[in-house]
C-alpha cells in the first residue's frame, strides 16, 4: 500500500512538473470577421518566468493540433507568432520548452550604402525603401517612401535586385557597349535594372519630392513640412517574421524653431501589406496637425478618403503602361479629423515632378506623444487583383487596428 501511494505521489509530482513547463495563450477576436495569420505579441519575460527558464532556454509555440508555429523574439522582449482566430472566436496556443524548427525568413532588410544609403526592407508580399543621407547630400529631395512590387515568390528578393542593379562590372560593360553597340548596351541595361520586371517584381513607382507611398508629416497653416532623408538608422529586428528599423532625421524648422527632431519606428510583419509606423517629434512646443499622405499621379484618380473609419486609398497608375496598377493605402487607429484630396497648384506641380497632389488623413499630434499609423500597398499582378478587393482589405484592416485581439496568458 505504501509503495502504491508513493507511486501515485510520484506520478502526480511528475505531472505537475510537466504542467509547470507549459504556458497557454488564449487569443480572442472581438470582430465578426476572421483574423488570419495576424501577429500576436506576448512578453518573453512572462513566458520565461512562468516556465522557470533561463534566458538562453529554447521554446516552441504549438497550435491546437500540436503543430509548431513560427515565432520570433523581438528586440523589445516579445514573443511574436501568427495566429488565426474565427469571427467572434478564440484560439489557444501553447508555449513550452523544446527545439524549434527552422523557420523561413519572411521579413528582413538592410541598408545599402552603395546605393546612396537606401534603407530597404520587405516581407513575403511587399517591399519598400526610405532614402538616406548620401542622397540628401546630392541635394535630392527624397521625402517620401518608395516601394518595390513583388510576386511569384514569398522569399526575399531585394538583395539580389540591388546586387544586379549596382554590379560594377555590368555597368562598365554597358558603358563600353554604348560606344560600339548601343542596342546591346540597352538590352544589358534592361537585364540588370530593377525598374524592369524579371518575374519577381520591380520598382515602378514614382516618388519625387512628395510624401510618396505614405510618409507622415506635420502641417503649419495648411502647408506640409516635408521631412528630408533620414540621418541615422538602426535595424532592431531582422526576421524571420518581423523587420523593425529606427530612423532619426535632421532637425526640422517648425514655426521658426529649428530644433524639432523626428524619429520613426517602422515595423513590417510577415503576411501584411502594411507597415506599422510610430512617429515622434522631440522639442515640439505645441499641438499641430499631422497627415499621413499618399502622392497622386492623376488629378482625378480613384481615391477613397474615409475619415470616420480611419483609412485612405488610391489606385496608382505606375510608371509604365504594362506595369499594372498599384493599390495604395494608409490606416490610422486613432481619431482622423479629416480625410481629403489636396491638389497642387500649377506652380507646385512643376516643383514636384508633375505629381498632382496628395490624399491625406489628418489628425492632431500632441508634443511628447507617438503618432501611430499603417501604410503600404498591393499590386494587381500579385494577390489582390482589384481596387474593390483592396478597399475591402483596407476597411477590414482599419477595423482590426481599432479592435485589437485580446491576449490572455494562462
Amino acid at each position: 500500500m505504501k509503495k502504491l501511494l508513493l507511486l501515485c505521489m510520484t506520478a502526480l509530482f511528475c505531472f505537475a512538473c510537466n504542467d509547470s513547463k507549459t504556458v497557454t495563450v488564449t487569443v480572442t477576436n472581438p470582430l465578426a470577421m476572421e483574423r488570419s495569420n495576424e501577429m500576436v505579441e506576448v512578453s518573453m519575460e512572462t513566458i520565461t518566468n512562468r516556465l522557470g527558464l533561463a534566458d538562453t532556454a529554447q521554446i516552441v509555440v504549438l497550435d491546437a493540433d500540436g503543430q509548431q508555429v513560427p515565432y520570433q523574439i523581438t528586440y523589445d522582449g516579445k514573443v511574436i507568432f501568427p495566429a488565426t482566430i474565427a469571427a467572434n472566436g478564440a484560439a489557444t496556443y501553447t508555449i513550452q520548452t523544446g527545439t524549434p524548427e527552422a523557420f523561413d525568413v519572411k521579413a528582413c532588410g538592410k541598408c545599402y550604402p552603395e546605393r546612396m544609403d537606401d534603407m530597404a526592407w520587405e516581407n513575403d508580399l511587399v517591399a519598400f525603401r526610405a532614402y538616406g543621407p548620401a542622397l540628401q547630400a546630392k541635394g535630392e529631395r527624397g521625402f517620401g517612401y518608395d516601394l518595390f512590387t513583388k510576386y511569384n515568390t514569398t522569399e526575399p528578393i531585394l538583395e539580389a535586385m540591388y546586387a544586379k542593379e549596382l554590379n560594377k562590372e555590368t555597368r562598365a560593360k554597358i558603358a563600353e557597349l554604348k560606344k560600339t553597340d548601343p542596342k546591346a548596351a540597352a538590352e544589358l541595361s534592361r537585364e540588370r535594372s530593377y525598374h524592369i520586371d524579371h518575374g519577381y517584381g520591380m520598382d515602378c513607382y514614382a516618388v519625387g519630392p512628395t510624401l510618396g507611398a505614405g510618409v507622415a508629416a506635420l502641417m503649419v497653416n495648411d502647408s506640409i513640412i516635408y521631412p528630408w532623408c533620414y540621418k541615422n538608422q538602426e535595424i532592431l529586428d531582422n526576421g524571420p517574421l518581423r523587420f523593425t528599423v529606427k530612423l532619426e532625421f535632421t532637425p526640422l524648422t517648425v514655426k521658426g524653431d529649428s530644433t524639432v527632431v523626428e524619429t520613426r519606428l517602422i515595423t513590417l510583419d510577415a503576411g501584411s501589406h502594411l507597415n506599422r509606423t510610430a512617429v515622434s517629434y522631440s522639442n515640439l512646443k505645441e499641438t499641430l496637425p499631422i497627415v499621413a499622405g499618399i502622392v497622386l499621379h492623376e488629378p482625378d484618380g480613384a481615391v477613397v478618403a474615409d475619415a470616420a473609419n480611419g483609412y485612405i486609398t488610391y489606385v496608382d497608375p505606375t510608371t509604365g503602361p504594362d506595369n499594372g496598377k498599384i493599390f495604395m493605402g494608409a490606416a490610422v487607429p486613432t481619431v482622423v479629423k479629416d480625410a481629403k484630396t489636396v491638389l497642387f497648384s500649377e506652380q507646385e506641380k512643376k516643383e514636384r515632378n508633375n505629381a498632382d497632389g496628395h490624399v491625406l488623413a489628418v489628425s492632431d499630434y500632441e508634443p511628447g506623444s507617438e503618432y501611430v499609423y499603417y501604410w503600404g500597398f498591393a499590386w494587381d499582378k500579385a494577390d489582390i487583383k482589384t481596387a474593390d478587393a483592396w478597399n475591402r482589405y483596407m476597411a477590414d484592416f482599419a477595423q482590426k487596428v481599432r479592435n485589437p485581439l485580446t491576449i490572455k496568458v494562462n
